[in-house]
């Protein structure tokens, strides 16, 4: 092992996002901590560790803040954790979900328990966001199969002694004296009552993490909340065992600066980044005490500058002709969120009308039309009075021009909704968020299929590409405003990894040829929903090779997200059969096989050249880069859960070896290309920080100088190559780099190269590796 850091830096130099489960345990993890730091990592950055909801493989489904997740390895398989990181020379970033509580079993979720069982009076009653006076004193649970339903309850009684009522699997408690008679007289005396599912798109009365009824909303602005949700963690902190934090969600909580705050002054400043998707030239407020955001908007800055939007035009006309129409992209998102406000969050649409109350001369039915379009119409996830006013007035002016018969009803809500602090401020607040989210990346991402590398968390489908030029100033803004951000290609919520976008980036290149390629394939194996199917067949090709099981769970899954031909809780057999038909032609029609194999195997040096530029430059332009755990070798995923399959460290441990052993890869060897990449940047990024304190573009020239970009972080060069295909045609020729004269070193494969007074010739440099790291020799 090269590990040592003789001491954990307070600020990450890199970190290495470990998903922890009950299937890669803690023990698990503690075993690759010195393969972590070989690669160069300075921290290891793990998914939510708390007790989490039974059989869960993410850990966002809190259920006991109070313990390690015993499935997980628990308190001891912890702190063999932490000690194997130390011994390492890592620290330890941890990923905490303050928003919600996973409540899918009641009886694994203390708390919850206890508000069902008490009701009001409940001690725990507080932590939770529940509007008792609608549901007539009782919580609203959507669990039964229908109305009818309720006749099935059982009261079953325990070894104990004590009593539940039974549906099904399903546990709740009793209230105390309310035991006697039948099951269903027995429930209508608790404090809970159990419906029909369907009701909870309009009738359930506690807040929700989006419309995932099993996970309930916490009221962490509460201090006493906060200081039990957190008891454990910041002593873990306090304990040098967890130095840093990853906040989950700061959009659902009530007041995200105050939480902030004290979270800050509770665990002494430790360096913490938010889950905060922000809109394209929208930043975090600069009042908010965070190092930044975990890194989505990094992850768009990068992928926009490999694209070439040269190809917006012809791709948009493939789209055009299989939707039968020009797609406008921003009346899409505005019906998509429209169907979330009027379907699955029309309960808390409804409860912010409760909220707001009468308006003077305005009917509620128009009151809730206006309060839906003002969500549909927000151009950011939230605003964060009295930060971001401009955002609803903006919103308010937009809807007014749109939407005249609501004048009246918006004239009333915008005073009311501006007012920072105030209940109804709040709440529109913390439902903008889930609106946008569900809106957009649920649901207009799987609708818009143009060019799906585009379509990711933090990006904008309608923005094609970026110049060099843009990408240095978002890169200089960064080192401004937030440079010790965290930076990020795939996380466990990325639609696609980075390898899956990074071959089908070489689609803009490639457009007419793709186009034909489409055609074809619809015209054998046709589809109804032709949108759908280019989806489908974009992340084919993207992740080819990939099994028939992986094929069929990601078309599956996006039909139903995308939600017009099949639905989650209304599926069409008859269409998703020629779905699953289509996707099997892939595998078994011999001319599309074929054509998908040759096709890839065409744009696959293209595509790993793009693989390469795109971990180079994340991983050395300003921020702390994150590496998805896998993702230093080349790895082809879609959306999850296929993005969490196990990974082999084994083989990676072997592989870096050999490099360290002297073996220079080849380009085409993915793999270990990649490795190198990753393995020599972490590592002088963590060995030789000072090379990294600054960010000064580097100038291209010569007739190839549009496929390079370049940029000095302050001693440290990283020269990666764009639109490979285009340059596949021309070669570099006389393109060089305006460095100062003198002789570098590429980290990467350690060749001298020398820049003299015409620049230093990108082709000299570039003649093995798509990229390069350069160091004074």
């Amino acid at each position: 092992m090269t590990g040592g850091i003789e001491r954990r830096r307070a600020v990450p130099t890199a970190t290495y996002r470990l998903q922890v489960t009950a299937d890669f345990t803690l023990d698990d993890a503690a075993a690759v901590a010195g393969y972590l730091a070989d690669l160069g990592v300075s921290h290891a950055y793990t998914s939510p560790l708390l007790r989490s909801a039974e059989g869960s493989t993410h850990g966002y489904d809190t259920v006991d803040h109070a313990h390690v997740d015993e499935a997980r390895g628990g308190q001891a398989g912890f702190d063999r954790f932490v000690a194997a990181l130390h011994e390492a020379g890592l620290g330890l970033v941890l990923d905490l979900v303050p928003n919600h509580m996973g409540v899918a079993d009641p009886a694994a979720a203390p708390w919850w328990w206890d508000v069902l069982q008490h009701g009001r009076d409940s001690a725990h009653a507080s932590a939770f966001d529940v509007d008792w006076d609608f549901g007539g004193g009782r919580v609203r649970i959507p669990v039964l199969g229908s109305a009818d339903d309720v006749e099935k309850l059982e009261v079953v009684g325990d070894p104990d002694g004590t009593a539940e009522l039974r549906y099904y699997d399903n546990r709740f408690p009793i209230a105390p004296g309310t035991g006697e008679g039948t099951p269903q007289e027995v429930h209508d005396r608790q404090h809970y009552e159990l419906v029909d599912w369907r009701r909870a798109d309009a009738d359930l009365n506690y807040r929700r993490f989006f419309a995932i009824n099993t996970l309930a909303g916490l009221r962490v602005e509460d201090p006493e909340v906060f200081d039990a949700t957190h008891e454990l963690v910041l002593r873990l902190v306090a304990d040098g065992a967890v130095d840093g934090l990853r906040i989950d969600h700061p959009d659902g909580l009530a007041d995200p600066k105050g939480y902030l705050d004290r979270l800050a002054e509770a665990s002494g400043g430790r360096w913490t980044v938010v889950e905060k998707i922000l809109e394209p030239g929208e930043d975090l407020p600069e009042s908010w005490r965070t190092a930044g955001t975990t890194g989505y908007d990094a992850l768009a800055e990068v992928d926009d500058v490999l694209v070439d939007p040269a190809g917006e035009a012809a791709l948009t006309a493939l789209d055009t002709e299989l939707s039968g129409r020009a797609v406008d992209y921003a009346q899409l998102v505005h019906d998509c969120k429209r169907e979330v406000t009027d379907g699955i969050l029309g309960s808390e649409v409804a409860r912010l009308v409760r909220v707001v109350g009468e308006l003077p001369g305005v009917d509620v039915d128009t009151e809730t039309e206006a309060l839906a379009e003002l969500l549909a119409s927000f151009d950011v996830y939230r605003s964060y009075l009295p930060d971001g006013r401009e955002h609803l007035d903006a919103t308010v002016a937009a809807v007014r021009d749109r939407r005249p018969d609501l004048v009246a009803a918006l004239d009333a809500l915008h005073p009311v909704l501006a007012q920072a602090g105030t209940e109804a401020a709040t709440r529109f607040e913390q439902t903008s968020g889930p609106v946008m989210a569900k809106g957009v990346e649920d649901s207009a991402y799987y609708r818009w299929a143009r060019f799906v590398v585009l379509n990711e968390v933090g990006g904008d489908p309608a923005r094609f590409g970026s110049t060099v030029e843009e990408f240095h100033a978002a890169q200089a803004r960064r080192l401004e405003r937030r440079p010790e951000s965290m930076t990020t290609l795939t996380t466990h919520d990325t639609k696609r990894s980075e390898d899956t976008r990074a071959r089908l980036a070489v689609l803009a290149e490639v457009p007419t040829e793709w186009a034909d390629l489409v055609r074809g394939w619809l015209s054998r194996h046709p589809l109804p929903d032709r949108p759908l199917a280019h989806l489908v067949w974009q992340n084919l090709v993207g992740a080819w090779p990939l099994s028939r099981e992986r094929a069929h769970a990601y078309a599956e899954k996006a039909a139903r997200e995308a939600g017009l031909s099949t639905t989650w809780t209304d599926v069409d057999e008859e269409f998703e059969t020629r779905l699953h038909a289509m996707v099997d032609a892939a595998f078994d029609d011999p001319a599309t096989t074929a054509q998908i194999d040759a096709f890839v195997t065409r744009i696959g040096p293209a595509g790993r050249s793009n693989a390469l530029a795109q971990k180079l430059v994340q991983l050395t332009m300003p921020g702390i880069p994150d590496v998805y755990q896998g993702t230093e070798l080349e790895d082809r995923s879609l959306v999850d859960p296929d993005n969490r399959r196990p990974v082999d460290y084994a083989a990676r441990r072997a592989l870096l070896a050999r490099l360290d052993g002297g073996e220079v890869p080849e380009v085409d060897d993915t793999g270990a290309a990649k490795l190198l990449v990753t393995s020599r940047a972490l590592r002088l990024r963590r060995d030789s920080p000072e090379l990294f304190t600054g960010y000064t573009p580097v100038e291209a020239t010569g007739s190839a100088a549009g496929s390079v970009v370049a940029f000095d972080r302050g001693g440290a060069v990283a020269v990666a190559t764009r639109l490979p295909v285009a340059l596949a045609a021309t070669g570099w020729g006389d393109t060089a780099l305006a460095l100062p004269t003198g002789a570098w070193r590429d980290v990467l494969t350690g060749a001298r190269v020398v820049s003299d007074s015409g620049g230093l010739p990108v082709g000299d440099l570039l003649g093995r590796l798509p990229v390069a790291l350069l160091v004074r020799a």
